[in-house]
């Protein structure tokens, strides 16, 4: 993340407005400019579509702002208009506001797919008059309809059932015995995957995370890192050294326990934030407390375990032993393979089916997961990108996502209530619904990561489903839904 520029806007209040350059993979925001309760941008992303034949569905950008209060310096979650006359879009995208005004989703209006180049949003904020610092963020997401859809496999260890997940089971909840897996009844108030949801894209980046990290105070990146904030510029602070490929590092030095500490990413060891910084690997080392709390920082929410049967597989027939990207193909590669390896542009070194970065069976610290996406290129099909039903990537392998358990009776007392956007004091997330930072009773883990072998990957595997870890791992990842 870099800052563009510094200007003073006078409206009903001064305002110091900091223009954000903000990355998630091939998303760019710039140009931020206020004008009393309105936020105007340019945004970009790449690939984008709008589809009415299978799997029908979109993608999208989660937008949200963050302001800072230039006396306190303390950052918040800016509310946004929740009535969608409220809020611009140049074509050819649309806002779509959302009920608890954290955000907005940013689509196509209209039946297409390319490149959407930069186009200007304005939104309107609800937040009082003041001085502040702003801060707008976005994550890339796919829409996933409401449908039917299957669970089970009958091949992979404690899979569930085989059976249809469908709107009365939604409506009134799955017995036990109906779901098998070992587990309790679901109940009809835990998020089943019937109903329509959005998921993010990708992985949590490393990128993302050190945005995460700047909009903390210091006792919240105290917790959320594994050093203290007031290290040495150029102190990496998940493994120590750049290991496991993550090189999220201290720029500049937080100060009397108050200052808040500046990250930056440095994986290879030289300038911080150069290009070859890994920016866009996915972030490691994430315990579920981390996860928890970049997902309700973001005003997201985790994923359980059934949305995840439904990103992977959509609406096609159970296949056995079939991985995320529908078919039984896997080909393994390693951070040692790749092309271009930690830039942007790093792809992987040879085009086949069922690409996944998995299989190295021990960690070794040379070793580290991939660039978010480095399947798909412009000539890949599903297999060969290896893309979930809906165009989620790396649901297998790479690394770990947590999600909430169905297995256990912790998992289903989860209701999908959303992030707020706020944490608790010490970085912590504080939806009490959720599965609990301290024990993640009730999280779990699916898809396998670059360590696991093939079994681990297949979408109905349920081995590690009900594991409650609440430590970091050098494979450990995430992302959430919304």
């Amino acid at each position: 993340m870099k800052s563009k520029n510094y200007f003073l806007k006078i409206a009903s209040a001064i305002l110091l407005l900091f223009a954000v350059n903000s990355n998630a993979n091939n998303v760019e925001i710039t140009g931020t400019s206020v004008s009393g309760s309105n936020i105007t941008f340019n945004i970009s992303w790449e690939n984008s579509w709008n589809a009415n034949v299978a799997p029908a569905n979109w993608d999208a950008v989660w937008v949200f702002v963050k302001y800072q209060d230039c006396n306190t310096r303390l950052w918040a979650h800016a509310g946004l208009s929740t009535v969608a006359g409220d809020h611009s879009a140049a074509s050819p995208l649309q806002a779509d506001p959302v009920a608890d005004g954290r955000g907005v989703f940013l689509r196509r209006s209209a039946l297409g797919g390319g490149n959407i180049s930069s186009a200007t949003i304005t939104l309107k904020m609800t937040i009082p008059a003041g001085t502040y610092n702003y801060k707008v963020f976005g994550i890339e997401m796919v829409n996933v309809p409401q449908a039917a859809f299957e669970i089970g496999d009958g091949v992979s260890a404690s899979t569930f059932n085989s059976i249809t997940v469908n709107a009365s089971s939604q409506s009134g909840g799955i017995t036990a015995a109906t779901i098998g897996g070992g587990g309790p009844t679901v109940p009809a108030a835990y998020p089943m995957g019937y109903n329509s949801f959005y998921c993010m894209k990708y992985e949590i980046s490393q990128l993302q995370y050190v945005e995460f990290l700047n909009a903390l105070t210091f006792a919240q990146q105290q917790t959320r890192i594994t050093t203290d904030p007031t290290s040495a510029t150029g102190t990496y602070v998940t493994f120590g050294s750049a290991a496991y490929r993550n090189g999220i590092v201290i720029e500049t030095p937080g100060n009397n326990a108050a200052i808040p500490a500046v990250f930056g990413c440095d994986a290879t060891n030289g300038v911080i934030n150069n290009n070859n910084d890994g920016q866009s690997v996915a972030m490691n080392n994430l315990s579920w407390a981390d996860v928890a709390a970049y997902l309700d920082w973001a005003a997201l929410r985790p994923m359980t375990e059934l949305e995840y049967e439904k990103v992977c597989r959509g609406t096609m027939p159970r296949v056995a032993g079939e991985f995320p990207w529908g078919d039984t193909n896997i080909n393994a590669f390693y951070s040692t393979t790749v092309l271009n390896p930690l830039q942007p542009g790093e792809v992987a070194n040879a085009a086949v089916n069922g690409r996944c970065a998995y299989g190295l069976g021990s960690g070794n610290a040379i070793y580290g997961p991939l660039r978010v996406g480095l399947f798909a290129t412009a000539s890949s099909g599903r297999s060969s990108a290896g893309a979930a039903y809906y165009g989620a990537m790396e649901m297998g392998g790479n690394v770990y996502e947590r999600v909430v358990s169905a297995g256990n009776a912790a998992g289903v007392l989860f209701t999908g209530v959303l992030g707020d956007g706020t944490l608790t004091a010490i970085g912590d997330a504080n939806q009490t619904n959720w599965p609990s930072p301290a024990t993640a009773l009730g999280a779990g883990f699916k898809g396998g990561d670059y360590v696991t072998q093939a079994p681990f990957i297949r979408i109905s595997e349920r081995s590690s489903a009900t594991s409650t870890v609440a430590t970091r791992g050098y494979s450990y990842g995430g992302r959430g839904v919304r």
